[in-house]
């Protein structure tokens, strides 16, 4: 494969290392929500600054796939895979983003700190209104369950192209290694 067959390394280091950090935030969230033993607090103190984690590299990945573009998508693809594929890598990079704010703002609505550890708190970034806590706590779970759903079609289409049409799409982000 050629260098404009790949995404670029830095690009498949965050993309990566996002989907790891996604994925366990996805299922420690899930089990937040699903307990009130003490390992809620012990989710809770991780699910924070994770949160915030992945905002800011989901940032910094935005800023760098605008400037360096994706590999283009194979010419035979029918056209509603590739808007199908645009349309999801939108919605993931606007869940990236939302869900961490979302998050915040609900904790800053519940008059609740944002503790990143290390005596890191992080200002309120909106008032504290227990209406809004409400609607932004529901926001947040919805969200999070469409973001489980864009997830794993993400990675069913990745299997797809890497699997069955062997055409590129899932060597593109693996640098080159395709899947047996």
């Amino acid at each position: 494969m050629s260098r404009e067959d790949t995404f670029h390394p830095f690009a498949r280091v965050l993309h990566w290392l996002m989907a790891i950090a996604i994925l366990a935030m996805l299922f420690i969230g899930a089990g937040m929500v699903s307990t009130l033993s003490t390992k809620h607090t012990w989710l809770l103190a991780i699910h924070k600054p994770l949160g915030i984690t992945i905002f800011v590299l989901a940032l910094i990945r935005l800023g760098f796939r605008l400037t360096h573009p994706a590999p283009p998508l194979p010419a035979d693809l029918p056209v509603w895979q590739k808007l199908a594929a645009h349309g999801s890598h939108v919605m993931l990079y606007a869940l990236m983003i939302a869900m961490p704010l979302i998050g915040w703002g609900m904790l800053s609505a519940g008059d609740y700190p944002v503790t990143l550890g290390a005596g890191i708190r992080l200002p309120q970034i909106l008032p504290a209104n227990p209406a809004l806590f409400a609607w932004l706590r529901e926001a947040h779970r919805y969200l999070a369950w469409l973001f489980f759903l864009t997830f794993l079609a993400h990675m069913g289409a990745a299997l797809m192209h890497g699997l069955i049409r062997r055409d590129g799409v899932l060597r593109s982000m693996t640098g080159g290694r395709q899947l047996d």
